[in-house]
């Protein structure tokens, strides 16, 4: 405990004199599961599980194939919208730091766009590359 860590520690304990010390025990080891569950929190594509499948059927072990679909609404003012994929589905949103190619003024509803699927920060599928289509 360092010194500030102390006195914060000592002005509670004048105010409740039950309290104890924490004990400091040693962390535990982590194992591969926790540690993809702690990547994936934090937005980390690469720590998902291998046995994991993706809505479009593509094990998480293979690097995603670009697919193609169209802008369906974007919010310019927030930053992110939502794709309508071609082959039909439901729509996926995409955030415009994940634009990799083209510029935002772009995306308009309609657009079409290639797309790669992953997952965002909170574990939903999102499209983790977006780039306008080639005319």
């Amino acid at each position: 405990m360092n010194a500030r860590q102390r006195r914060l520690f000592d002005e509670a304990r004048k105010r409740n004199p039950n309290l104890k010390v924490p004990n400091n025990a040693p962390a535990t080891a982590w194992t591969e599961d926790d540690l993809s569950l702690i990547k994936q929190g934090v937005g980390d594509k690469t720590g998902r599980p291998a046995s994991q499948q993706l809505p479009s059927g593509e094990s998480a072990g293979e690097t995603p194939a670009e697919q193609t679909g169209s802008v369906a609404t974007y919010f310019e003012d927030k930053g992110f919208g939502f794709l309508r994929p071609e082959g039909g589905g439901k729509d996926i949103f995409f955030h415009i730091s994940r634009l990799t190619e083209g510029l935002a003024t772009d995306l308009k509803p309609g657009q079409k766009v290639l797309y790669q699927l992953g997952m965002d920060r909170t574990g939903k599928v999102a499209a983790s590359s977006v780039r306008i289509a080639p005319q």
